[in-house]
């Protein structure tokens, strides 16, 4: 398994959590359409998703999100990545978050066939180094609901 890594901002990352992340959100918006995550904070221990949202999710919606998380965890698909100009990206992707200065070319990360992203952090080489991916707690509060989770070997 490899190591966290320092990145640029200095922040300790754990690929695997970070995959991890990817996954989430793509399964949230399959599920929902809620888009990507508002905020995120991604730890090695554990970490928390907010997504906007009309209304919270039941236990069935939490527990079915945990098991489609999961399923995907156990395709083993590979991680990979591929450098398109911003110009390309624009046309995929929602580019509010993209630093203002950013290169021309930017990194867009796939796992499998399941989710891509534009994103600089680091990941596994495939999903079967994830884990097992279960939600902890999760609350909702102003049209924003937080899922707490952590990864489990």
């Amino acid at each position: 398994m490899e190591q966290p890594q320092l990145n640029e901002h200095n922040k300790q990352e754990y690929p695997p959590m970070h995959t991890c992340e990817h996954i989430v959100n793509g399964t949230m918006d399959k599920l929902y359409g809620c888009g990507r995550a508002v905020s995120a904070h991604i730890e090695r221990k554990k970490s928390k998703l907010d997504f906007a949202l009309p209304a919270p999710l039941s236990e069935e919606q939490v527990a079915e999100l945990e098991r489609r998380v999961n399923e995907v965890i156990q395709r083993n698909l590979d991680v990979t990545t591929e450098f398109i100009t911003q110009q390309e990206a624009a046309q995929r992707f929602d580019m509010k978050r993209l630093p203002e200065g950013a290169s021309d070319t930017v990194r867009v990360v796939h796992v499998g066939d399941y989710d891509q992203c534009l994103c600089i952090g680091l990941h596994v080489a495939n999903t079967s180094e994830i884990g097992t991916f279960k939600i902890t707690t999760h609350s909702y509060a102003d049209g924003i609901f937080r899922i707490r989770f952590k990864l489990e070997k």
